[in-house]
C-alpha cells in the first residue's frame, strides 16, 4: 500500500530533522507519496500567514502529516504557528512521550513517561489584552466538554498501550474553580475505564516528585500549559529534548511532531539529534498501522543510541544529524 501524507519542514532545522525522518520512513519500505506544505516564519513572510491555506488544505486531504518545528517569537510578533495549525485541523490532544535510551545521558534510566495534554483551551488559546501599558489579562478557560474528550483519549489510548496507570496534574488547591473543573471531568471519564488507576498530583508537587523518581510515573494528563512544561521536564530527565517524538489527534485527522523547537542557531550546520522527529514518525507508522515498521526503527533508533559510536554531540558522540541518520536507516536495513 502507497501512502499519501503531508510533510511540513517549519523553521530552522525542522527541514534537516524532517529529512531524516523520511528517509528512516523510506528505509522501512514503507511506500509513501509526500505532499509538502509550508507554515512558520518563511510562509509568514512571504504569504502574510503562518499556515497557508494550501497547507491546511493538503493535511486535510492527506489526514497525515509528518512536521517539523516552527519558529515562535518570544513576547511579540504573530500568534504561535502551531497552534494555529491544530486549531485549524479540529486537533484536540496531544501525545509526548519520555523514554530514556540505553546510552543515553540521562538522570533516570528505565523511565518511560508519557505526557498527554488537552489543547484547545487553556491559557495558551485564551484571549489576552493589555489594561493600559503596565497591566495585562490572560483568560484561562476550561470546559468540561473538552476535558473530557481529551480524558477519555487518554484512557483508551492508555489501554491500547498497555498503561497501568494515569495521574492527572493540576492546582485545583488555588485554581478551585478553573482547575477543579479539569480534574472533576478527568476523574469522571476514568470511572469508566476501570482497568486503568486514576490517581491526579498538584503540579508543583508532582514536577518535585518527577524529578526524584520519575519511574512511579507511567502517562500523565493534564491541560495544554501544564502538559507542555511537564513535557520538557520528563523528556529533560530521560536524556533531552532531542529524543522526545509527539503527536498531536483530532476525531479524522493527525499530525507527527518532535517536542523540541526549530533551534535556528543549528539550522544548516547538521549537528542536532534528529532521533524525536525520527521517533516521531515511527508514531504516524503505528497510527497506519504499519506496527512492525514502527517497531524497527524503534530498535534502530535503541540500537544506535546504545552503541555510542555514531551519535550526535548531546548524546556524548561527535556525528552529524546525517551521519546519525545514515546509521538508523543502515541497522533498520540490517
Amino acid at each position: 500500500m502507497k501512502y499519501r501524507i503531508a510533510v511540513v519542514p517549519g523553521d530552522g532545522i525542522g527541514p534537516e530533522v524532517v529529512s531524516a525522518a523520511q528517509r528512516v520512513v523510506e528505509a522501512t519500505g514503507i511506500q509513501v507519496s509526500w505532499v509538502e506544505g509550508e507554515a512558520g516564519a518563511e510562509a509568514y513572510a512571504r504569504t502574510g500567514k503562518t499556515v497557508p491555506d494550501e497547507t491546511i488544505a493538503a493535511v486535510k486531504a492527506c489526514r497525515v502529516a509528518l512536521k517539523g518545528p516552527m519558529s515562535n517569537p518570544v513576547g511579540h510578533g504573530y500568534a504561535s504557528p502551531n497552534i494555529a495549525l491544530r486549531m485549524a485541523l479540529g486537533l484536540f490532544v496531544n501525545v509526548r512521550l519520555a523514554r530514556a535510551f540505553k546510552g543515553a545521558k540521562t538522570h533516570c534510566p528505565g523511565m518511560d513517561v508519557a505526557v498527554i495534554r488537552e489543547i484547545t483551551e487553556d491559557l495558551y488559546v485564551g484571549p489576552q489584552q493589555w489594561v493600559g501599558k503596565d497591566a495585562a489579562i490572560g483568560v484561562k478557560l476550561v470546559t468540561r466538554a473538552a476535558t473530557a474528550r481529551a480524558a477519555a483519549f487518554a484512557f483508551e489510548w492508555a489501554k491500547r498501550n498497555g498503561r497501568k496507570r494515569i495521574t492527572v496534574a493540576h492546582k485545583a488547591a488555588t485554581l478551585k474553580i478553573t482547575d477543579g473543573l479539569f480534574l472533576k471531568a478527568a476523574q469522571d471519564v476514568g470511572k469508566g475505564h476501570p482497568s486503568i488507576d486514576c490517581d491526579e498530583a498538584l503540579i508543583d508537587a508532582l514536577a518535585m516528585h518527577l524529578v526524584r523518581e520519575p519511574r512511579h510515573f507511567d502517562v500523565l494528563f493534564g491541560g495544554f500549559q501544564y502538559g507542555d512544561i511537564l513535557s520538557d521536564l520528563c523528556t529533560g530527565l530521560a536524556g533531552g529534548l532531542g529524543l522526545g517524538p509527539g503527536a498531536s489527534f483530532g476525531d479524522e485527522l493527525a499530525i507527527f511532531e518532535p517536542v523540541h523547537g526549530s533551534a535556528p542557531k543549528y539550522a544548516g550546520k547538521d549537528v542536532v539529534n534528529p532521533t524525536g522527529m525520527i521517533l516521531s514518525a515511527a508514531l504516524m507508522l503505528t497510527h497506519l498501522n504499519e506496527d512492525a515498521a514502527a517497531a524497527r526503527i524503534w530498535s534502530a533508533v535503541a540500537e544506535v543510541i546504545e552503541e555510542g559510536r555514531i551519535v550526535t554531540y548531546d548524546l556524548g558522540g561527535n556525528a552529524g544529524t546525517s551521519q546519525m541518520t545514515q546509521a538508523i536507516t543502515d541497522r533498520i536495513k540490517q
